[in-house]
């Protein structure tokens, strides 16, 4: 399983339709949410994802939100409970310091996984909000 860390432009076409093809399969098909995956945001963005045999396993996207805040979204793993996630979410922390070097990071965060996000730092900073239908809060990590 390789790390791959790319901006968009960067991206091969293989790898982008995996992508849309999970982010498609988790936030679509498993939480039944029609919704825009594809916002606009993807060209601006990092692109984080665990890759095994050409199949995405892990993925997240950060982009700049405002001068200093990165935005983190569409964390997902293919597959749950096997400590992959943790994983995606540690490296993710360490690229986006790196190559944004902000002051923070924010993410609106699904409220189930408000657990998973304050395990690393992060913290509520909003009251419970719908986005789509699901139930999420706003969470900030200072750096």
């Amino acid at each position: 399983m390789n790390l791959i860390v790319k901006t968009f432009p960067h991206l091969t076409t293989p790898e982008l339709y995996e992508i849309l093809k999970v982010r498609s399969q988790i936030f679509v098909v498993e939480q039944n949410c029609a919704y825009q995956d594809i916002d606009g945001q993807d060209q601006e963005s990092l692109h984080l994802f665990f890759q095994e045999e050409g199949h995405v396993l892990a993925y997240l996207r950060a982009f700049l939100k405002e001068p200093g805040v990165v935005q983190m979204g569409r964390v997902l793993t293919v597959t749950h409970g096997q400590g992959l996630g943790k994983k995606l979410l540690a490296s993710g922390i360490k690229e986006i310091k790196t190559h944004f070097q902000p002051r923070q990071i924010v993410i609106e965060a699904q409220c189930y996984a408000i657990g998973f996000y304050e395990k690393v730092g992060f913290v509520e900073c909003s009251e419970e909000f719908l986005e789509d239908g699901i139930p999420h809060v706003k969470m900030v990590l200072p750096l």
